[in-house]
């Protein structure tokens, strides 16, 4: 396997990332009494997938998962701390708190997606059959992924092509990472485990400490938590069907 075909799978595992905008072209205008539901969806959605990172990593090395999962959680714990203390911050038309969490959202699925990265080199590592099935089901798995960052973006005023573009943005570490990967496998693998850790601590952080919180001040508390476990159980789902 070449490194420019590990490279464009990666690429494309990014790209699909963008295609969980889509739903929102038939939904660009969603009222304001839906943000609680969208950010319940979205909470659900990134609590499920931090569920099965840390159950992907614990058989790699659990001691290393638990690591990063608390340091993952400490280092979105201390980022939002250091955000909130500049009340200028904008994310494109949107300012104040409302930026700060859209900023928190993106950057926490651009770290989770280092994680991916790694995963997509080292499978291709382990023979061109088995990059391409890993690569395939992380590509599927971004989906939804992007998904729950439009649910978190479109309703706060960020259109249906920027919100695709924020999405495919926050995979880009896939194709960077899966190069270096891919040529040094021995050194990458031991540190895959405290990557899943992190990437599922700093999301486990943002489900409970934002997205939770703001959904419940707009919505029902019975229409968050119905929300919030079918998209956990769906995004469960996805990945017991894909790994």
């Amino acid at each position: 396997m070449s490194i420019g075909a590990v490279f464009l799978a990666a690429l494309a595992t990014a790209l699909a990332t963008g295609l969980g905008a889509l739903p929102f072209l038939l939904l660009s205008h969603p009222k304001e009494s839906s943000l609680g539901v969208a950010n319940a969806l979205a909470a659900g959605a990134m609590a499920g997938a931090s569920v099965g990172l840390v159950w992907e990593g614990w058989h790699r090395g659990a001691g290393r998962v638990l690591l990063g999962l608390a340091a993952g959680a400490l280092f979105i714990a201390v980022t939002s701390r250091l955000l909130s203390r500049d009340r200028g911050r904008h994310f494109g038309s949107i300012g104040g708190a409302e930026a700060i969490s859209m900023v928190l959202i993106v950057g926490v699925m651009t770290i989770h997606s280092f994680t991916e990265g790694v995963g997509v080199g080292v499978a291709f590592g382990g023979g061109e059959e088995l990059g391409l099935v890993i690569a395939l089901a992380i590509a599927v798995h971004n989906i939804p992924e992007g998904l729950a960052i439009s649910l978190v973006l479109v309703p706060r005023g960020i259109s249906v092509g920027r919100a695709a573009g924020w999405s495919v943005f926050s995979s880009l570490p896939q194709p960077l990472m899966a190069v270096p990967a891919f040529l040094f496998v021995a050194w990458f693998e031991p540190l895959l485990a405290a990557g899943l850790g992190f990437a599922a601590g700093a999301m486990a952080w943002i489900v409970a400490g934002d997205l939770v919180p703001a959904a419940v001040r707009v919505a029902p508390g019975w229409s968050v938590a119905l929300a919030g476990a079918l998209a956990a159980a769906a995004m469960l789902a996805l990945q017991a069907a894909l790994l």
